[in-house]
């Protein structure tokens, strides 16, 4: 029996469902802890890519099961389209997917609220995907959300919701000067909803501890990454939940001693979606090459990713507060274009040496990031598929990575395709 956690040590996109995909094929059980479908997860095999943002990648595979935890918000419009572009592809969802009865709805006026906070925030905006996350995760502290359960009894259901459309209906009307929403048609169109996401109901935390104490291997995924955690990211310009490790339990309803490993997830490089600080982010012309290169867009919203170089600052300080046991380090191909790769090993400001990640948002702008020239190997790596068959320089590069880490690397993903993998461990 293994459970593992597989956790972003970025600001997201760092491959996560790639490595979710991959270890998948061995797992009985594959379950997302937090987040909502303003995350992206890509899958490319046999030339066909699969962009999946409410479902674990997971499902992929025809004998691995799925779960959406108690810390998850879902989306019903966004959660069907998944379902039905996926068995439009042949896969199997129906008695493979289960959603915790505890998880959070996403509601249209938190996606009305989301878009018009963010544009009456001009210059201060955060750069959302304007999905509704925030409002949704305001809402469940708030303890005004509404949960799965609540639709097992309308009268309970509709008592809120009304309750809750009057609140949100002056806000928008009055404070952000939109349109009221109508209360009959979002009664309406969640009813039709609970008919069908009803076989897909499960207690969750019950599944995980039955499938735990039988000896199957569980593996627990997380959305965005360690940059963006409300509590351990770049704030204010992060997500309203916590990507990391520790919350992993917790979003699933199991206990924190049931973990046996952690795997973060690394591109070779580094990116980020939206506003915020970025030490390492490149200058033009290399932001766009890098992007071109990269294919740096991101699979929910289309925006260009901005790039930079490797920092390592930011990984030692995902590894210390996600446990990290290994890493695996995605899109190394990517540099294979470069004869030179620098790598961010600390920071300077005003003289002084900076080794530990900062919390202050106003020093991350002002500080310099402190690079390390190495060796690139340019020579294209995408078709190598054992580690001793990696450039002398690609095997410094990871070395490099190792050592400054004190982590190991178990997995190197060296192209989108699912087979471009090497596995060291």
């Amino acid at each position: 029996m293994a459970v593992s956690v597989v956790v972003g040590c970025q600001w997201g996109d760092e491959g996560k469902g790639k490595i979710v995909d991959l270890l998948s094929e061995r797992t009985d059980v594959v379950a997302r802890y937090q987040g909502g479908p303003n995350a992206g997860h890509t899958v490319v095999h046999e030339g066909e890519q699969t962009i999946l943002h409410q479902i674990p990648s997971g499902i992929l595979h025809p004998n691995t099961t799925c779960c959406l935890g108690n810390g998850c918000v879902i989306d019903p419009r966004i959660l069907f389209t998944e379902i039905e572009m996926l068995e439009n592809k042949g896969i199997k969802v129906k008695d493979r997917l289960f959603i915790s009865q505890k998880a959070h709805l996403i509601m249209p006026y938190h996606r009305a609220i989301d878009e018009a906070a963010e544009a009456q925030a001009g210059s201060r905006k955060i750069g959302t995907t304007g999905r509704g996350m925030g409002p949704s995760y305001t809402d469940k502290y708030a303890r005004s959300g509404i949960r799965i359960v609540d639709l097992l009894n309308r009268s309970y259901f509709e008592t809120k919701l009304r309750a809750n459309l009057e609140d949100k209906n002056r806000l928008l009307k009055d404070y952000y000067h939109g349109t009221e929403l109508d209360v009959d048609r979002i009664v309406d169109e969640y009813i039709d909803f609970d008919k069908r996401v009803d076989p897909f109901i499960k207690d969750v935390s019950v599944m995980l501890s039955e499938a735990i104490r039988d000896g199957k291997d569980v593996l627990l995924e997380g959305a965005q990454g360690t940059l963006l955690d409300v509590d351990h990211g770049t704030y204010p310009f992060v997500t309203s939940s916590n990507p990391t490790a520790g919350s992993a339990a917790t979003g699933v309803g199991i206990g924190a001693r049931a973990v046996t490993k952690v795997i973060g997830v690394m591109k070779a490089y580094t990116t980020r979606v939206g506003n915020g600080p970025f030490p390492t982010e490149h200058e033009e012309p290399l932001q766009s090459e890098f992007r071109k290169w990269g294919g740096e867009f991101g699979a929910t919203t289309g925006r260009a990713r901005r790039c930079g170089w490797l920092d390592l600052v930011i990984a030692r300080y995902a590894a210390r507060v996600n446990g990290v046991d290994a890493w695996a380090i995605t899109k190394l191909d990517v540099l294979s274009e470069l004869k030179e790769i620098e790598v961010c090993t600390h920071y300077t400001h005003k003289g002084r040496k900076i080794d530990h990640f900062p919390a202050e948002p106003w020093l991350l702008d002002e500080v310099r990031p402190e690079t390390v020239t190495l060796q690139g190997w340019n020579q294209d790596i995408s078709d190598i598929r054992r580690y001793a068959q990696l450039p002398k320089a690609c095997k410094d590069y990871l070395d490099f990575i190792q050592d400054q880490t004190r982590v190991p690397i178990d997995i190197i993903s060296v192209g989108p395709e699912r087979e471009a993998v090497i596995v060291m461990r």
